[in-house]
């Protein structure tokens, strides 16, 4: 849409379109003269449904399930430009102190002096179990996915309401879909070395990257995958079932499969002459760049600038940080958008000559704790999730 469009369809002066696209409520992009500007129409159509929502009840709620108005309370974790907070801390000062993923897990469950983790060796996956959790021809998140349900029916206690008895439950659950992810057997290690030793074994800076990538990654607040996670936890059903509830929505293309997209975009602009030119031809045709923006940090995403910070004082000086460096400037240039932590988790793998697959994988081994930290809150309120629709088709006769 031009800027005339867009000012009419919002009601507003130029000056104030401006004005939203400098706080980020709106994308603008160069125009077929390159000397105008012009609009998504889906951000200018978002925004004009929410400036009629009003502040009703009904339509507040309504504009809530995009990113809008919270809907729930939460102590689990808080979203502030410098960093997410997870019960208070900071993920990225957590991430930069050496902090593991089996900490942020015991700060989000609320442990207090009870180490969950602290209940001797695993064991080995069950007969109907194995085929499944070490076939390697499987997509990691579809192993997981296939035999986390098959774990639960063993499983004593799965359905006990003991605080104790839930969190041991979630920190054998945090260790076995990690081991699911690489088609290993169930580990007492580190979740971030077991997944390190399975792409890069012996490879000490890789293994970092991965633990600060996996704090990171644990909790965004009301986030897409942790919202099915507690609607299906409200029910009263077991971990499990509300693990599987996120990892199936984290396996959507506009979710967790970021991830995927961001590391083609790295690799398809680095094969090409000029990553820079690769990246404003597709920015000037009106394609996305993957990997880039997060609407919650319009000023950039922390994650990513930390985990930057990590890939730039370990691998600097190599020819494929170059690479990703170029597309990193090639964007901000172009768009002036920053990367988000799905485009860095792409960079870990693109830099470490690894396909996109643990990309995700690393996110969802990481996200894990923040699911079982909602469930365990969720059913601890003993209330349902319900919310009500607004009937918009075909009235009865």
């Amino acid at each position: 849409m031009s800027a005339a469009e867009a000012c009419a369809a919002l009601g507003i002066s130029t000056a104030t379109l401006y004005a939203y696209v400098s706080r980020g409520l709106l994308e603008s992009r160069p125009g077929a003269d390159h000397r105008s500007r012009v609009y998504l129409r889906q951000d200018v159509e978002r925004l004009a449904q929410r400036k009629r929502a009003g502040r009703g009840a009904a339509r507040g709620a309504a504009q809530s399930l995009d990113r809008g108005l919270p809907v729930m309370e939460t102590r689990i974790s808080l979203i502030r430009p410098d960093s997410p907070y997870y019960r208070g801390r900071s993920a990225v000062a957590m991430a930069q102190a050496g902090a593991t993923p089996e900490d942020v897990a015991r700060l989000l469950w609320d442990s207090g002096d009870v180490d969950p983790f602290d209940h001797g060796p695993l064991d080995g996956w069950p007969a109907r179990v194995a085929p499944v959790a070490t076939d390697v021809a499987l997509p990691p998140l579809e192993r997981a996915m296939a035999a986390i349900p098959l774990l639960a029916p063993d499983l004593r206690h799965s359905l006990s309401a003991a605080p104790g008895v839930r969190r041991g439950i979630a920190a054998t659950l945090l260790r076995q879909n990690a081991a699911l992810l690489v088609a290993g057997a169930p580990d007492t290690r580190p979740v971030h070395a077991v997944l390190a030793d399975a792409w890069r074994p012996g490879d000490a800076d890789f293994a970092d990257l991965v633990r600060t990538a996996l704090v990171l990654c644990a909790d965004h607040e009301l986030n897409v995958s942790a919202f099915a996670a507690r609607v299906v936890a409200s029910t009263g059903a077991p971990l499990h079932a509300t693990v599987c509830a996120g990892l199936a929505a984290l396996s959507g293309p506009r979710h967790g499969g970021a991830t995927a997209r961001a590391h083609a975009l790295i690799r398809e602009a680095c094969d090409a002459p000029s990553p820079a030119a690769c990246i404003a031809e597709r920015w000037q045709r009106g394609d996305d760049l993957p990997g880039f923006h997060h609407v919650l940090y319009p000023e950039g995403d922390p994650r990513a600038a930390h985990v930057l910070e990590r890939l730039r004082a370990t691998l600097g000086d190599t020819p494929r940080m170059g690479q990703v460096e170029a597309v990193i400037a090639a964007a901000a240039e172009t768009s002036g958008r920053q990367p988000n932590i799905d485009g860095m988790l792409a960079a870990i793998c693109f830099v470490h000559d690894l396909p996109a697959t643990p990309a995700l994988a690393m996110f969802a081994a990481g996200r894990l704790s923040g699911w079982l930290a909602h469930a365990l809150e969720q059913q601890a309120l003993g209330r349902l999730i319900r919310p009500r629709a607004h009937y918009a088709g075909t009235e009865p006769a």
